[in-house]
Parts: structure tokens; sequence; C-alpha cells
């Protein structure tokens, strides 16, 4: 008999090991988290540029492919890739391995927005939009604890 109370006390034990080892507690990360994503969400929608707000400038719309150089245009993709969706996917999930996958390319994205808002201020042009600032900040605090939280199971 392979239905002993042993036997199928030592299977939920092993499924509890696996659901927990693939899952990650969030806390109050989750609330930072939460709140930065939104905060994206608005730095999205505020201008970048002179008549040009963030999703103009991802999606491709009005005369913001002219405006926008392929910097600010990249990080509008990975912000909006790692830094609102990858995020809501992990927030949703809690998997562990999202996290490693939200802190790295939120990092990149980090990166690149920096680099974005220094193209625009060498640009010769209008500076950096308010949206484009918020964002940035925003992103470097979504990855920040992307990586705490990643960091503290590895």
């Amino acid at each position: 008999m392979t239905d002993e109370p042993s036997d199928l006390l030592r299977d939920e034990i092993d499924d509890v090991e696996r659901h927990t080892v693939r899952t990650v507690d969030l806390d109050s990360r989750a609330l930072v988290i939460s709140v930065a994503v939104f905060v994206l969400i608005i730095g999205h929608v505020l201008p970048w540029m002179p008549g040009t707000n963030g999703l103009d400038v991802l999606l491709g719309n009005h005369d913001a492919v002219g405006k926008a150089s392929m910097v600010p245009r990249l990080f509008a993709a990975t912000s909006a890739g790692f830094g609102i969706l990858a995020s809501v996917a992990a927030l949703l999930t809690r998997r562990w391995a999202l996290t490693w996958v939200c802190a790295l390319g939120g990092w990149f994205a980090s990166v690149d927005g920096m680099l974005a808002i220094w193209s625009r201020q060498s640009s010769g042009g209008a500076g950096p939009g308010i949206g484009l600032v918020i964002a940035e900040v925003a992103m470097v605090v979504i990855a920040a604890s992307w990586l705490r939280t990643a960091w503290s199971r590895a």
C-alpha cells in the first residue's frame, strides 16, 4: 500500500517545499514597488520633451520619432517592459525568477534612462521634460527594490 498517511504527508510537504522555493515573500516591498510602478506610469504620461510625452515616444506617435533620439525611445521601451509589465507580472505571481528579471532589466532601464536624460541635455535644444526625470527616478526605485528582493533569496 502506498497510500499510507506518512506517504501522503511526505508528498504534501514536498509540494509545499517546491512552491516555497519558486516563490518570494515581498512583505512591505510590494507596496513600494506598486507605488513606484504607478509613478512610472505617470512619468510616461507627462512630457519628456516639448510637445511629446513618454507614451508618444514609446509608440512613435506624432513627431516623437523626429524629436527623440534612439536612447529615449529605448528607455521608453525598457521602462515599460521591465518597469511596468514585468513588475506587474512578478507582483501577481511572486515568482523568484521574475524578481531577477525585474532586477536586472530594471537596472538596464535605469542606466538607459540616465543616458536618455544626458542625451536630452547635451542635444543643444530643450532639456529633458519632467516626465522623463520622474520616470527615471521611479525606475531606479523599482530596480533597487527588485534587486533587494532577489538578493535576499540568493
